[in-house]
Order: structure tokens, then C-alpha cells, then sequence
């Protein structure tokens, strides 16, 4: 059996229902289950890993990095925000770097995406994950802090 893994905010914010995030893939846990988090205009600027694990996918605006039991965590920065063709966003890691749980990968203004007109909410998803085997560890409507316990995938 696999050990529980706990996910870590990677964003400073409000935690928010993963099924009321506007875009249906996320809503509709289509790629996993999971929570989003609404991050803070002034404190959500800053990214970091929700897991110890390589990053298996990076773009400015998501990534996903696999733990060693190969679970895969989700993190996408803002709804639509692949169309800003990585404007606005720092990256800190390569695809291929090994990280460690709390390291900052993305660095980019969650105020500036809403002043364009797209929702700044982060999906945190565990990645063909069972709805049954993630738990939240933080409520929705609650305040997060990054490197904050986010849930645990049993």
C-alpha cells in the first residue's frame, strides 16, 4: 500500500470548490479530483511545489509534478491563461528538475490576470486521482496560506 501524501497549497488565498471553477474540465473533475484555491492579489504571486517530486509538465501557466509513487499533481495558474502565451509568468524550474515540497516554480500577478478579464483561481488536482481517495484538508471558504496542508490523497 501506498503511503498517504499530503498536497500543499501552492498559493497564498481562499479556498474554492473544484466543481465551481469556470471552466467545465476542472468543474466536472474530468483530469482528477482535487480543490482550486482563489489566491490573494497581494500574496499569490508566488508558486510553489505542492509536492516533493520531478516536474513532469511545465508551462508558465501549469504544471505537474510526479512523486516518486508516481501520483501527479495539477497545479494551473488562472482559466484561460494558456492564451497569454506565458506573458505575465516566471518560471524558476525546468521540466526535468527534481523539487522538494514548498519550493517556488512560478512567480506571477494573480491581479493583473483578473484585470484582463480571466479568473486568477489555481485548480489543484490529483491527477487520475479517485474522488474517494482525496480528502480536503482545508474547507472551502477558508483562508490558505502557502506550504499550508491543501489535502491528503490516500
Amino acid at each position: 500500500m501506498t503511503a498517504p501524501l499530503t498536497v500543499l497549497a501552492p498559493v497564498t488565498g481562499t479556498v474554492v470548490e473544484l466543481s465551481e471553477v469556470d471552466d467545465p474540465v476542472f468543474s466536472a473533475g474530468l483530469v482528477g479530483p482535487g480543490i482550486a484555491i482563489a489566491p490573494d492579489a497581494a500574496e499569490g504571486g508566488l508558486v510553489s511545489a505542492p509536492i516533493t517530486g520531478t516536474v513532469a509538465k511545465l508551462h508558465p501557466h501549469a504544471f505537474v509534478i510526479t512523486h516518486e509513487s508516481g501520483r501527479a499533481v495539477l497545479v494551473h495558474l488562472g482559466i484561460n491563461t494558456v492564451q497569454l502565451a506565458g506573458e505575465g509568468f516566471t518560471l524558476h524550474v525546468a521540466q526535468g528538475d527534481v523539487v522538494h515540497q514548498g519550493a517556488t516554480l512560478v512567480t506571477w500577478d494573480p491581479a493583473a490576470i483578473e484585470d484582463g478579464g480571466r479568473s486568477a483561481v489555481c485548480p489543484v488536482v490529483a491527477l487520475e486521482g479517485s474522488a474517494d481517495a482525496v480528502t480536503p484538508l482545508a474547507p472551502v471558504g477558508t483562508w490558505v496560506a502557502r506550504g499550508e496542508d491543501l489535502l491528503i490523497w490516500e
